[in-house]
């Protein structure tokens, strides 16, 4: 039976709710029926009680008027004796309570007892008042007597009045001796039709019952063992059990399509399970087949002393070969990378070793410890890595030409590490990427300090987003000088992140996270467009202002290839010159990919942008590329200029950077110049600006204008 109810269940519940609402019906009709029968005793009881009352009324009138002309002339001449026969008389009449005599003032004159105990008291009961005010018969009741007043008269002169009082009690006990019979006899027909009711209740529950039974062995049954048989072929059995298919009905005819459908499953399932558990690509365990593997191994290893080791290997930039040689060339790459990575495995994995590829650029290893082997797992897993590093970064040939692509690797430990395949998983991928930032192209064993290098990675990417629109970010700029005549020539633009919880926070860390997030994508034209607002307002407020401003490009932007686009909209919107923005890019950017860059620098260039590399001499011994990347400026980077006054070779260097530069027509920037002796040895050997502490501190737009002015 299923959670919830199933078909029957639900029926059964209908089926119930059904008779219930009968019964509520039911309920209704005997209520209302209980309900008329006490109107009718109401009604009964009234009509009995108005018709009794009349009667007495009448009968009461007629002998207190009778009563009243026998006591004119007694009353007339105050003859008590006679006064008190008559009302003795009148009290021996049935269902007289009491009689009484008085004067006009409603003093009571004589009350049939033989004392007169009464005598001259006023009557000062409720209804009193209208019996001495009435000068006719005049008839009053309440719960349980009838009063009948007669005035007396002689002539028109008012003598006083008799007033008789009869009591109900007799009346109310007709009343209910009548209400009890015509109830009893109400109860006695409400029984049978009682009777009937439920009589008829009793064969709808056995309707309701005999359906109940018929559905469930003609529908629900077999629908509920053809439920039983889906379960079963849904975990992998197709020889499950079937309902009979005899049946010519449309349950037959279900019965019988499943059947062809269990067939079918099954002829297609062994297809698919081969196609489900093999990459496309490379003929590779892909990620489901990896994690039942491993699933199994760690069931196997629980208890038994033994550990296991998963690396994960992760393609050094491997959407570049994608974006410059094509997806075809990238496939190829991937088919080389996993043949290399499997004889490696093969070689050193031992027996049992697995290797998967995860999709994309990445493969995973399973390496598992031999109980009779000697080395722990940590060094099988480590040769493995190091061996793997090495291996994977030799060149790939490539339609004739040579990829030079690295591999990062994470390698994390069972059990040390971790004892669930989940968790596993997710520190392989940790030191995987901590293997990443430490510089690519090397490998990392998990820890569990990574965790918190990530989980704060995480956190300043979520807050990096939307900085700039919450204004957060903001620009600072270096000024740039002229070292012939010490002139301020221009600035260089530096994006600073004021953090509402940690403060200002180092551009070494957020512009990295920004880069590998890719929010540098976002971050980059909207830096570039706010220099440009600002250097074209200089040229607005101070007239004969040409100082250009300089923009670092990361190179992730240069590997959009949109760069050239952006630049143009955002001169053409801002409406600064094109020569005085200067694009800044790392020599590590053009490396490997020389062809496509210098393309979209030659446009930049014809467009009047100036182009400089930064940090030269750091990324490769690279004169001979000025030759084939097209360039305005090199910045010597600040390593060699600190050293200059000290370091016969740092000053031997930078003279022959400055030389040769010029010699080529390109301009000579020094960065980090922090005391005057460097700014006088780098004015003497030619080089054309300069920029660091000595000559200006990063400042705010305000503060930088205060320079202009």
């Amino acid at each position: 039976m299923r959670a919830g109810g199933g078909l029957y269940a639900r029926f059964l519940a209908s089926l119930v709710l059904a008779v219930l609402a009968v019964l509520a019906v039911v309920a209704v009709v005997l209520h209302r029926q209980e309900v008329m029968r006490s109107e009718v005793l109401d009604l009964g009881r009234e009509s009995m009680h108005a018709l009794a009352f009349d009667r007495l009324a009448e009968r009461s009138e007629a002998a207190a008027v009778e009563t009243a002309r026998g006591l004119v002339n007694p009353l007339y001449y105050f003859d008590l004796d006679e006064i008190g026969s008559l009302l003795r008389a009148a009290l021996r009449q049935p269902d007289v309570a009491y009689a009484l005599v008085y004067d006009n003032d409603g003093a009571v004159i004589h009350d049939g007892s033989r004392d007169i105990r009464t005598y001259g008291q006023v009557m000062d009961d409720p209804m009193a008042f209208e019996v001495v005010t009435a000068r006719a018969p005049h008839i009053q009741a309440s719960d349980e007597v009838l009063d009948v007043a007669v005035p007396l008269y002689i002539g028109d002169v008012r003598l006083g009045g008799l007033r008789l009082g009869y009591s109900l009690a007799s009346v109310i006990d007709d009343e209910r001796r009548a209400t009890a019979g015509m109830g009893a006899r109400l109860t006695a027909i409400g029984q049978r039709h009682a009777g009937w009711i439920a009589t008829l209740m009793a064969g709808l529950v056995l309707l309701a019952v005999g359906l109940g039974m018929l559905v469930q062995r003609t529908l629900v049954r077999p629908v509920r063992e053809l439920a039983d048989a889906a379960r079963q072929i849904e975990g992998g059995n197709f020889v499950a059990g079937m309902p009979d298919s005899r049946r010519s009905d449309e349950v037959g005819d279900l019965v019988r399509a499943f059947g062809r459908m269990r067939e079918s499953i099954a002829r297609h399932d062994r297809d698919m399970r081969r196609m489900a558990y093999t990459d496309a690509l490379t003929g590779l365990g892909n990620r489901l087949a990896f994690r039942e593997a491993l699933d199994r191994r760690l069931m196997e290893l629980h208890g038994a002393g033994r550990q296991l080791a998963l690396l994960f290997a992760d393609i050094d930039d491997f959407k570049r070969v994608n974006d410059t040689l094509g997806h075809d060339a990238g496939d190829e790459v991937l088919v080389q990378f996993a043949n290399r990575i499997s004889e490696q495995v093969d070689r050193l994995g031992g027996e049992g070793a697995v290797l998967a590829r995860f999709g994309g650029d990445e493969f995973v290893i399973l390496v598992e410890s031999d109980v009779d082997a000697s080395d722990p797992i940590r060094e099988v897993a480590g040769h493995l890595a190091e061996t793997l590093v090495a291996e994977l970064s030799r060149p790939i040939v490539v339609g004739g030409r040579q990829v030079f692509l690295g591999t990062s690797i994470g390698v994390t430990v069972f059990p040390d590490d971790a004892v669930g395949a989940t968790m596993l998983m997710k520190n392989g991928d940790i030191a995987m990427y901590q293997a990443k930032v430490a510089g690519k192209n090397c490998h990392r064993f998990y820890s569990r300090a990574m965790d918190q290098a990530v989980e704060r990675r995480v956190r300043m990417e979520q807050d990096l987003r939307g900085a700039w629109e919450r204004g957060e970010l903001s620009l600072a700029y270096q000024p740039v000088y002229r070292l012939e005549d010490r002139r301020l020539v221009g600035a260089e633009a530096l994006l600073r992140w004021q953090h509402p919880e940690y403060g200002a926070v180092a551009p070494s860390v957020f512009i990295d996270v920004a880069e590998q997030s890719g929010l540098i994508e976002t971050i980059g034209p909207q830096v570039l467009r706010a220099a440009c607002a600002d250097a074209m307002q200089w040229r607005r407020d101070f007239p004969g202002c040409e100082l250009f401003v300089s923009v670092n490009v990361s190179p992730r932007q240069l590997r959009n290839g949109d760069l050239a686009t952006v630049v143009d909209e955002v001169l053409e919107d801002i409406g600064l010159p094109a020569a005085c923005l200067h694009v800044e890019l790392t020599e590590t950017a053009v490396i490997g990919d020389e062809l496509r860059v210098s393309s979209l620098l030659a446009r930049l260039r014809d467009a009047g942008v100036k182009v400089w590399l930064d940090d030269f001499g750091t990324g490769f011994s690279g004169l001979s590329h000025l030759r084939r990347v097209p360039v305005d400026g090199v910045k010597i980077d600040r390593s060699f200029i600190a050293d200059v006054l000290r370091d016969p070779d740092d000053l031997a260097l930078t003279t022959a950077i400055i030389a040769m530069a010029h010699s080529l027509g390109i301009t000579v920037v020094a960065e980090g110049v922090e005391k005057e002796g460097q700014y006088d040895v780098l004015r003497e050997r030619g080089c054309d600006l300069a920029q660091g502490y000595w000559l200006g501190h990063p400042m705010t737009g305000h503060d930088f204008r205060g320079l202009l002015g």
